[in-house]
């Protein structure tokens, strides 16, 4: 542990793409640009479903806090990558490294629950019909979203400090962008086999558990939509999933890959191009899923645009 207590008092070093010193600017512009359109679209997201008063419904509250989700996760590591990429400069401090890991943990987290509810909101949608307003109703909204953020933060609580007291022997350079798990565990000067174990047994229950619960659930929402008689009703059934469906598989997929699977079975390079594609396009993607699949934002868009 001496090597850990030497090295907590220094700052890291994110090699991140310093590998590639020719992509940095690049970088720097592509990254800034996905960002910023990040922020405007979740943003935008947020207040549409809170200014029109169609949208209040259980579908659009869990939507509006996915958009919360994903403004917090993006910026827990992004502006640090712009930072990072805009000098010589990649260091940073081990409390903001602590603190990255845990929003990191804790959001991703968060949101492989958040999605899992969404499914059952639009199960019940689909299956239940007659009684949606019955079951989905407020108190049981904020209970799922509570459980959620609860489960969410007691596994980061869990794993990040198992990550960050690992000893590293004085070694000071994380190997990626943003002060994540796999990272932090490789920089370890110890026999790591038992760590990446409870991190394989917890990821267990916050990405599979909550992925297996999804499929389960659309396994009877396509069930429901091919009892329904008219093609209408089928295309309007399988519309409402539609969108949800697509950002769980651009969320799920980069997830499983990266965690769920032996530390070091991914070239390292390939691995910060998947973080940065679930950290930085698939929230920047959700606004725009949302938007162009569902027919109530892109009303109520229109609606408050011509109010102005």
């Amino acid at each position: 542990m001496d090597g850990a207590n030497e090295s907590a008092q220094e700052n890291f070093i994110l090699w991140g793409f310093s590998g590639r010193p020719h992509l940095e600017r690049s970088l720097f512009v592509v990254i800034l640009i996905a960002y910023l359109l990040t922020l405007v679209g979740n943003t935008t997201i947020i207040l549409v479903c809170w200014l029109d008063t169609h949208l209040h419904s259980p579908m659009y509250f869990f939507l509006t806090h996915l958009s919360v989700l994903d403004l917090c996760f993006t910026t827990s590591s992004i502006p640090q990558l712009l930072y990072n990429l805009s000098g010589r400069d990649k260091t940073i401090s081990y409390t903001g490294c602590a603190i990255q890991l845990f929003l990191f943990l804790a959001l991703g987290g968060v949101e492989c629950l958040l999605l899992a509810v969404m499914a059952y909101d639009r199960f019940v949608a689909v299956c239940k019909p007659l009684h949606y307003t019955v079951i989905m109703n407020p108190r049981l909204c904020v209970g799922l979203l509570s459980v959620a953020w609860g489960c969410g933060v007691a596994n980061s609580m869990a794993m990040s400090p198992v990550t960050l007291h690992l000893p590293r022997c004085g070694r000071r350079r994380v190997d990626h962008f943003l002060c994540e798990m796999p990272a932090l565990i490789r920089m370890a000067c110890v026999d790591t086999a038992a760590v990446e174990g409870t991190v394989f047994v917890l990821a267990v229950g916050i990405v599979l558990l909550p992925l297996g619960f999804i499929l389960v659930s659309y396994g009877y929402i396509v069930r429901a939509v091919l009892q329904i008689q008219s093609a209408a009703g089928r295309h309007k059934a399988a519309s409402t999933c539609s969108s949800h469906l697509t950002v769980v598989a651009l969320f799920y997929g980069n997830i499983i890959y990266m965690y769920m699977q032996p530390g070091n079975s991914s070239a390292q390079d390939q691995g910060k191009f998947l973080t940065l594609f679930y950290n930085i396009v698939t929230p920047l993607l959700n606004p725009l899923i949302y938007t162009l699949r569902n027919k109530d934002v892109k009303g109520a868009l229109r609606r408050l645009l011509a109010a102005q």
